[in-house]
This record gives structure tokens, sequence and C-alpha cells, in this order.
């Protein structure tokens, strides 16, 4: 279904604040204007890119008539904390299928999970998510009900035109920057981010930190869910074809949400300098790329760089 022909979820009503983060240029000896798209800072649920996704993919099982939502992803998924409220404020019922042994004491996104009523299944390995989510939705579906399964992180070509229209905001805010750094995991922000600036005839260029996966497997996962969104937002495919897909593996350290030496940094200097708050999965890698491009003086003093803030601050939690 393509976003214009559905009504979006009210979960994220504002336009999120772009802000300057001169103290944060001070600190690192100057280099490019830098700039921050504030996602972390939408009121819904912690906020987060998730919701921006979670208002047209809630919204198109709204309208397949769900009663539903299942999803996946770690013990500390921002996307299943997202879903689970999204399901909450819905009426809907909400199965969370996770990977990692159960927490003794559930804290940060585990314990909102709980709060927001969730059922959650835990499985051991992160192979054995999605065929979780298919069997469960076939119960359920035997049981009379309509479940609506939603792939890790909502990126699908669905999720990823929510950040086609993010684009559309930011330039909407007179804001056209040089290039763009985030945090980049399952791929559909990054796969909108990079639509949304071919259709908006950005030469901007999209910078995407994995906080896990090799760069290789990524880009090409990002190039998959391009080729799906370019249709859903009227954008030729073979302009998608031709667009650059940026990702850099270089600060996932030991691993998915495993703190590195540049994440604690980050997450130190972000709060010291800009009252901005980082996680160590996401955000904080995403943040130590960019900090170390601009001290590697990869960026000219006339430029602009913008990192865009995905939220993930409720981890500082666990």
């Amino acid at each position: 279904m393509r976003p214009d022909a559905i009504q979006p979820l009210p979960l994220a009503p504002y336009v999120t604040p772009v802000e300057d983060l001169s103290r944060l240029r001070r600190a690192l000896g100057g280099g490019p204007r830098l700039l921050i798209k504030r996602d972390d800072a939408i009121p819904f649920a912690f906020g987060g890119n998730k919701v921006r996704k979670m208002r047209l993919v809630g919204a198109d099982a709204v309208a397949q008539g769900a009663d539903t939502l299942i999803t996946a992803g770690g013990v500390q998924s921002n996307h299943a904390r997202v879903t689970a409220a999204t399901a909450a404020t819905l009426g809907m019922r909400c199965v969370l299928v996770v990977n990692g042994a159960p927490p003794e004491r559930p804290t940060a996104n585990a314990l909102l999970d709980r709060l927001l009523g969730a059922q959650i299944e835990h499985v051991a390995a992160r192979d054995q998510r999605a065929p979780r989510m298919e069997a469960i939705a076939a119960e359920l579906r035997a049981q009379g009900r309509k479940p609506y399964v939603i792939p890790v992180g909502a990126s699908t070509p669905l999720g990823a035109a929510a950040f086609v229209q993010a684009i559309d905001e930011l330039v909407s805010q007179g804001i056209e920057p040089d290039a763009i750094v985030h945090a980049t995991s399952s791929g559909g922000t990054q796969a909108g981010i990079v639509a949304g600036c071919t259709r908006a005839g950005l030469r901007t260029r999209v910078i995407g930190v994995s906080a896990d996966e090799a760069a290789a497997s990524l880009a090409r996962d990002i190039r998959t869910i391009m080729v799906g969104v370019g249709p859903l937002v009227g954008v030729d495919v073979r302009a998608l074809e031709d667009a650059a897909v940026e990702v850099d593996d270089r600060f996932v350290g030991g691993g998915y949400g495993v703190p590195t030496d540049g994440s604690r940094e980050a997450i130190e200097l972000a709060a010291r300098t800009e009252a901005i708050f980082l996680d160590h999965t996401y955000t904080a890698k995403a943040m130590a790329g960019l900090i170390a491009r601009v001290r590697a003086g990869e960026f000219t003093g006339d430029q602009t760089v913008l990192f865009w803030h995905t939220g993930g601050q409720v981890g500082l939690f666990q």
C-alpha cells in the first residue's frame, strides 16, 4: 500500500527539531558545522526512529483489520518497545519474540515491554526469531485472530517510506546537509533516507554506521529495501540503483550492544557538551564514527554534517 493512501497513526504529529552542536564542534577542534536531528525528542514511547516507521506500519495493520502485532528483536530492542506501545494505544495484543535469556530483573526496554502488556517469548538465537513469529501467527489465525507480523526493525519498504517523508520534513526545515550520519542495523532507516534524498534531488552523502552487521551484507539489505520503497514513493528504481549506499562497520567493536572505547567517549562528549544522551548499541557508535571522521579532517569547515539521532537512550538504564 502506498504511504499516501494510509492515514498515519498520530504517534509523532510534530516536526522534530534540528539543533546546532556548536559546543561539540569546539570540543573537536573545529571542522564542519554540526547539526543534530532530534528523533530522540519524539514524545511517544520515549521516541526514536521506530516511531516514524510505526506511524505507517501500524496504520497498515489497522487497515488490514489486525488485532495482534507480532515482531522480534533483542531483549533490549527499541523497535519491540515501540511496537508494544503502538499495540497498547490501538487496543491490540502484542507478541514479542526476542533472542537472549530472560533477564532476572527486567530493566530499560525489557521493563517497558512488560509494563506495556506485551507477551514476550524468548528464543536462543537470531535465526530462530522469524520462524517463531510465523508459528505464533499461524497459531493465532487458527484461533480466529488476525495477527500482523512486522519484521525486525520494521525494515520493510513501507517502514522505510517513513524516512522518505522524514527527508521531506528536513527539507521543509530549510536543512540540506552535505552529509547525514546515523546508526544503521536492519537497514530500513538508511534505505528511506537515501531514497528520500534521491527523491528530493539532494546531493547529500548518507553514512550509516553499523551497529552490528558487516558493511557488505548490510548494504545489500539496504538496496533490497530501496528497490521496494521506490514504487511506494514515486522514485524510479533505476535512480535508486545508482544511489550510493555507504555503510561503515569500523565501529562495531565486540558486537551488538557491546560498548567500545569510542562509544563511551561519544556518550560522555555528547552529554557534557550538548546535554544529548546516546545509547551504547546504536547512537553512540554512530557518533563515534562521526567524531573520528571530523578528527581525521574528512569534512571541510564550510560543510554541514547532520547527525540523525535515532533514539534508544532508554538503553542507558540497563
